[in-house]
């Protein structure tokens, strides 16, 4: 801590890149500061420190991090003790650009697994950023004392150090995550895709914000569609059951469809107590599909959906910058399942109508001959049956799905009501036409060429940036990711520019099929941590799915590919 002293007395004053001589590690009285990366500009993103102190220190008892699960829910809940400090933090910035900035990566209302908080056999890191204090790109030593030596301090004992002074809140957030992992574990023994508990509050307060809708009415299963799960924290509970096959949410407007279903999506994560949805959990591979006009495809086999275009395209090895609706969503589906998805969800609100349903009248006034889609009504069932996948589609303007349906569920005033008997009834008895040819859903495998995805820019140097959910800045390309609904965090998507970057430099990984590579790469970051992908320690990365990484490959319009080799 004295040579930090030292070394700002010696800096003061000098031009901005004298920070430099501050990088390395400095011991304080309860913990080390490793200061990684020093900003080269006082306007640049803040400097990337990291606070390292014995785990004994924090008092917290080791049940509470003695399996990965509850590892990684203490680490959550010991990042958000960190961003809450920092945003209390009694502080008056001043300089230029960012200078006096602490920041820590934000918290959504999902548990994911992260590169802020890390704890180890015997230790505990946090990482965060600094902004170095500067007048006119001049060092404020004074400034940087202030932050580094008083507030960091500070910092560290209110957030850390004081967090076994509120145990039951720990245990509470730990159990929660636990629970959550415990209640998905059980829905294959149970032959379901997703499980909403009685009592949950399924509507957010806005289309921004992300937390519950105050007084939002409180799902309630009828008996017809309910099942008991058991808990590892407390009794068993009763609530709302999607079984493995084909299941219909239907109801009228503003009744709440599109609630519940993106409520199955968002099962897929956990979520922190108060939530609302701590209890909805869902088939982890579970993927949401919609129509994506204009989006890229790179070799993809659309031939179950999509045969005969009129310019005599390749279906088998479909390319293109400027897809469809109807193309977009056959190459989703297949996409999906060659990433292991078993589930896909489907809101007829975002979906090409031509590629969900041709009705009869429009069957008599085109002919098959002249209609090169095939809709998903024809190939559901052949789906469920081959590829063993479970659909939940909402339908609002149709009643052709009642037909193939396992389940109808009817949402009332945002209640579920069981309507699968009567929607049996009112089914029209004549059968589909019949397939008349034996596709598969099975792809050709398709292998990147060398050197397609680098994320060089024009300087020369990687350009690998996130901006929120939505948008990657890659090399020179911005890749569109609104489709993605499933993506939740920046850091998330950080992650994936950071992991295809990885990819990209693997010239042996690219022998191998584009998803096989890809499962390699979040395989690896699991079993190594996330500083394998990153030139330095990083504390704002989050892991994604495998879905959502081969989804955003998928979509660059960097990828070129041929077939061949092993998917």
């Amino acid at each position: 801590m004295q040579n930090l002293k030292n070394l700002l007395t010696q800096i003061d004053g000098q031009g901005y890149k004298a920070y430099r001589r501050l990088q390395g590690e400095f011991q304080f009285d309860k913990f080390r500061l490793h200061i990684d990366h020093v900003q080269g500009d006082p306007f640049a993103e803040p400097s990337r420190c990291r606070v390292v102190l014995p785990l004994t220190a924090t008092s917290l008892p080791s049940h509470l991090y003695d399996n990965s699960i509850r590892r990684i829910a203490l680490e959550d809940y010991l990042g958000r003790r960190f961003a809450a400090a920092i945003k209390s933090l009694v502080w008056e910035k001043r300089g230029s650009g960012r200078s006096g900035e602490f920041n820590i990566a934000s918290y959504g209302q999902q548990v994911l697994r992260r590169s802020t908080v890390l704890i180890r056999t015997a230790s505990l890191e946090v990482r965060f950023q600094i902004g170095l204090p500067a007048n006119d790109r001049r060092i404020d030593a004074d400034h940087a004392q202030i932050m580094l030596i008083s507030k960091l301090p500070g910092l560290v004992g209110s957030a850390l150090l004081a967090a076994a002074n509120k145990l039951d809140h720990v245990e509470q957030h730990v159990n929660c995550i636990e629970d959550q992992q415990y209640l998905r574990s059980q829905l294959a023994q149970h032959n379901l895709i997703a499980f909403i508990a009685d009592g949950s509050s399924l509507a957010r307060r806005s289309g921004v914000d992300d937390r519950v809708l105050e007084d939002s009415v409180k799902l309630m299963a009828p008996d017809s569609l309910a099942c008991e799960l058991s808990l590892k924290h407390s009794s068993a509970i009763r609530g709302l059951a999607f079984p493995v096959g084909i299941n219909l949410i239907v109801g009228g407007g503003f009744h709440g469809k599109s609630t519940l279903l993106r409520a199955i999506e968002q099962g897929v994560y956990d979520h922190i107590p108060g939530d609302g949805r701590e209890q909805v959990v869902s088939d982890p591979s579970c993927f949401k599909l919609r129509a994506e006009d204009g989006r890229a495809i790179a070799g993809v086999d659309i031939r179950p959906f999509i045969q005969n275009l009129p310019r005599a395209e390749d279906c088998g090895f479909f390319t293109t910058n400027n897809a469809s609706g109807s193309s977009s969503q056959a190459a989703g589906i297949i996409e999906a399942i060659s990433a292991g998805s078993k589930t896909l969800l489907i809101d007829e609100d975002t979906s090409a109508t031509n590629f969900l349903i041709r009705d009869r009248r429009m069957q008599s006034l085109v002919p098959k001959s002249s209609e090169p889609i095939t809709p998903l009504l024809q190939r559901i069932r052949q789906l469920q049956a081959q590829q063993g996948v479970s659909i939940v589609i909402v339908m609002g303007g149709s009643g052709d799905y009642f037909s193939v349906a396992d389940r109808v569920i009817m949402m009332d005033s945002y209640l579920p009501r069981d309507r699968t008997q009567l929607a049996q009834e009112l089914a029209d008895q004549v059968a589909e036409a019949e397939l008349e040819y034996p596709d598969t859903f099975q792809q050709t495998p398709r292998i990147p060429l060398p050197g397609c995805l680098s994320s060089l820019g024009k300087t020369g140097k990687p350009r690998i940036r996130a901006f929120g959910t939505r948008l990657l800045q890659y090399g020179e390309e911005e890749v569109s990711l609104q489709s993605l609904e499933q993506l939740v965090d920046t850091a998330q998507l950080l992650s994936i520019g950071y992991l295809i970057d990885h990819f990209q430099q693997n010239d042996a990984a690219q022998e191998y099929g584009l998803v096989s590579a890809l499962r390699h790469e979040i395989e690896q970051l699991e079993q190594q941590g996330f500083d394998l992908i990153t030139p330095y320690p990083m504390g704002k990365l989050a892991l994604p799915r495998l879905q959502e990484l081969v989804g955003v490959v998928n979509r660059m319009r960097l990828l070129k590919l041929r077939p061949g080799g092993t998917n």
